[in-house]
């Protein structure tokens, strides 16, 4: 068994975004700028932006943290998004989740111009990719098909399953791993809540990628000798034994399942870096005009 580390391809992906926004900055153009919106004061949000605006720092992008309160209307945040989509200044924007419940994710989400959907969730980015036409990828997907193609990870003729069939990471996920490409070429099953016999999938599975927001749900005979395992997942859980009162867990049961794998990601320090990561790049990707709208 060998560690997907996606902390460490992180860190060695930063210093080569760096690398490229000094040369940017020499040549005289201004450095990528990423805006971010944050409603409210969810913990894991603010850790989670807090997160991406310290590593735009550190790797010479500009960013701009833009705070409101849970009780913002709806049309006033729409009024900041489409004061940002006409700012030139401003290559990227995210909106984090999770929003109040009088605000609409989807007309936020569709409220922000393509061309700064950094974020890549967007119908019309989702469409490009669809058709296999350049877009942004939203972040998490982005990061893992970095993190497999990074690692060398034999996609092509491979049977994978997704597990989960969010928007934001499983639909996405199954599209990038069957596109004509490398990674891909994989035959995709996508399983979710109403699979039967889940089970009989993963066994059957050369590459799995679990993202359903259950803790420790893929047990070791859920999984045959030789998988990859790529556990998007992670979920705060009690434990008595931590000084925070809580300890990360991902989908997998980590001790269960990695004696069989050929190769898997630990939670934390495996999707979650390589998220950033594929954040980082689509905002570069914006700053440069890599993809016109």
């Amino acid at each position: 068994m060998k560690i997907l580390d996606g902390k460490s391809l992180s860190e060695l992906i930063k210093k080569e975004i760096q690398s490229e926004v000094a040369s940017i900055v020499a040549s005289g153009k201004k450095a990528p700028h990423l805006a971010a919106i944050l409603v409210g004061t969810d913990g894991a949000s603010e850790t989670y932006v807090g997160s991406k605006v310290k590593t735009c720092g550190e790797i010479g992008f500009g960013s701009t943290l833009i705070r409101y309160d849970s009780s913002v209307t709806e049309s006033e945040l729409l009024e900041k998004i489409h004061e940002i989509n006409s700012n030139p200044e401003i290559d990227g924007l995210i909106v984090q989740s999770p929003l109040p419940r009088h605000i609409s994710f989807e007309k936020v989400t569709e409220t922000i111009h393509p061309s700064k959907d950094v974020d890549g969730f967007h119908p019309v980015n989702s469409g490009r990719l669809m058709q296999g036409k350049p877009s942004f990828v939203a972040a998490t997907p982005k990061g893992i098909i970095t993190l497999l193609d990074r690692y060398g990870i034999e996609t092509s003729g491979k049977k994978c399953v997704v597990i989960g069939r969010s928007n934001i990471v499983g639909m996405p996920m199954s599209i990038l791993m069957a596109r004509n490409s490398k990674p891909g070429n994989a035959t995709v099953t996508i399983c979710h809540s109403k699979t039967s016999d889940l089970k009989s999938y993963c066994l059957e599975a050369d590459i799995i990628i679990a993202a359903l927001g259950k803790p420790g749900f893929l047990k070791g005979d859920h999984v045959k000798e030789g998988a990859v395992v790529v556990d998007v997942g992670i979920t705060r859980v009690a434990d008595a034994t931590k000084k925070s009162g809580f300890r990360l867990q991902g989908d997998i049961d980590f001790d269960e399942v990695a004696p069989k794998c050929s190769w898997i990601t630990p939670v934390p320090g495996g999707v979650g870096p390589m998220t950033i990561v594929g954040l980082l790049q689509n905002t570069l990707m914006a700053s440069k005009k890599e993809i016109l709208f």
